[in-house]
């Protein structure tokens, strides 16, 4: 099955925290996590239209590298794998 985010939002496949510590700490899974949040975009939505009905192109695309805020978003499962969908406005940087 694909999914096609629509609008101004785009599908993230989240990369998964580490879950020791370097000195070895196991994290258990409810530990507060102050960082951000990276993530590969999967796919993206056609982008906000203005005012005046014209397209605003989105200014991320497929396979970036991106930041996004560690709260929001909504997840998603599709064919066995977790995804989450966030509004564009949610992305705090491109990672290059």
């Amino acid at each position: 099955m694909a999914i096609r985010p629509l609008g101004n939002r785009v599908l993230i496949a989240l990369a998964k925290e580490e879950e020791v510590t370097k000195s070895g700490i196991v994290l258990p899974d409810n530990a507060d996590k102050d960082k951000k949040t990276e993530g590969e975009i999967i796919a993206v939505g056609t982008g906000k239209v203005s005012d005046t009905g014209t397209p605003i192109a989105m200014t991320v695309r497929v396979g970036d590298m991106v930041i996004v805020k560690s709260w929001g978003g909504e997840d998603v499962k599709v064919d066995g794998k977790e995804y989450k969908i966030f509004d564009a406005d949610d992305i705090l940087a491109v990672i290059e």
